[in-house]
């Protein structure tokens, strides 16, 4: 479900949570029983921890390119793109799988820390940066600043970077530096959830499908990819185990027993949130288009994403043997909608809708996957892009955690 810097790939792969198969599930997991109750917290946590990016980051995703700011206009995908990307990510993902197989893990880790610390530093803070619009008072002197690198000059120059921020951002951009401090110096699974979170909702808010035929491309897309890569291969689970970011979320399944130094975690990757999740915004753009004072459509694919993640949770523990998310998660998030749909007589509208034209005029279109910039757009694009091609993998040297693929 993601994609890496310059190297695209889809959200699937995030859900490799761990990915373990049945066996090294229970073999991780030997020094370590779980009880019922630490089991339910955790992943009532992650559940709703996931909700919590797809449900606000649509409702940005909504009033996001009103923004005077051009960087957070939000990006289109296309059905091309949609339908190159699993293909791109497999790419991606064999070749992390090569590249962690010749070069030692700790030194490409080293480097991915000092990678996501940067990125995780703009996320935050442009996440947090409404707040503190609502935290300041009116009288608060809040001076403007931009921060423009370009190439060449003359006719032939070229924005590398843009970014316009306040001093309210700055303030947020001090309290994101802490928390990137903290996580690089500790990797304590707290602040990896504060920047998983913050990517998550960028990637929700500002990755846009211009119309529903986009997004089904894409979902089914990597759903296919999701299952071929976890069951037919070892390649994301070897991915997905040497890979040391915040691009999943975590929650220690023994809280009760060891409070905040807890060890034993439940994952779930970054692409099992922010691809349903850009599925879900549109479906609530269309909403707004249809002006009926409803959001049908929205609340019935949210409902549909909370049955896929419970099921995805059900059949893990039932059968003992790690899943792929999107395996169902995939169904429901596209089958709800629609068949919501064919009982309004609604089917052929929802189909026939462009969010890029109805809602979003002036956005652009996603040409090329994305590299890094430092503007909050770009890097939530360039986030989704990491976080859904490499797996995460559990702590340096510490117990494996019970797969949520």
């Amino acid at each position: 479900m993601s994609e890496a810097e310059q190297i695209p790939a889809p959200a699937p792969v995030l859900d490799a949570l761990n990915g373990t198969n049945g066996t090294d599930a229970l073999n991780a997991t030997a020094k370590f029983v779980a009880t019922t109750e630490g089991t339910a917290l955790a992943y009532g946590s992650l559940v709703v921890m996931a909700l919590l990016p797809i449900f606000f980051g649509a409702l940005r995703s909504v009033t996001c390119s009103k923004s005077k700011n051009a960087s957070d206009i939000p990006e289109t995908i296309t059905s091309r793109d949609a339908a190159r990307f699993p293909i791109i990510a497999s790419c991606t993902l064999f070749g992390l799988y090569l590249f962690f197989k010749v070069f030692s893990q700790e030194y490409v880790n080293l480097l991915l820390s000092l990678y996501f610390f940067v990125l995780g530093i703009l996320a935050l803070s442009h996440t947090m940066s409404p707040l503190m619009g609502r935290i300041f008072p009116e009288s608060f002197p809040n001076k403007q600043y931009q921060l423009l690198f370009t190439q060449c000059s003359g006719e032939s120059r070229q924005e590398l970077l843009n970014y316009e921020f306040d001093t309210k951002n700055l303030v947020s951009l001090i309290i994101s530096s802490a928390v990137g401090v903290w996580y690089l110096l500790k990797k304590h699974w707290i602040a990896n959830n504060l920047f998983g979170l913050a990517f998550a909702l960028n990637g929700v808010e500002l990755l846009h499908l211009n119309n529903v035929s986009t997004g089904c491309i894409l979902l089914w897309g990597l759903f296919v990819y999701d299952v071929f890569w976890v069951f037919g291969t070892n390649v994301m689970v070897t991915v997905a185990k040497s890979f040391e970011a915040p691009i999943k979320l975590v929650f220690p399944q023994d809280l009760l027993e060891k409070g905040l130094g807890a060890s034993n975690f439940a994952m779930l990757g970054l692409g099992d949130i922010v691809i349903p999740g850009i599925f879900i915004a549109l479906l609530l753009r269309f909403d707004v288009s249809l002006k009926k004072n409803s959001r049908t459509y929205f609340y019935s694919s949210f409902l549909a994403y909370i049955f896929g993640l419970g099921l995805t949770i059900f059949v893990m523990h039932t059968f003992k043997h790690a899943q792929p998310a999107l395996l169902y998660l995939v169904p429901a998030c596209v089958g709800f909608p629609v068949i919501v749909a064919l009982f309004k007589g609604e089917l052929t509208e929802m189909f026939s809708y462009e969010s890029s034209q109805e809602v979003f005029p002036g956005s652009p279109r996603l040409t090329s996957f994305p590299t890094v910039s430092g503007s909050p757009a770009s890097l939530a694009r360039s986030m989704d892009a990491v976080s859904t091609v490499t797996g995460p993998s559990p702590y340096h040297r510490r117990p494996q955690p019970s797969p949520l693929m």
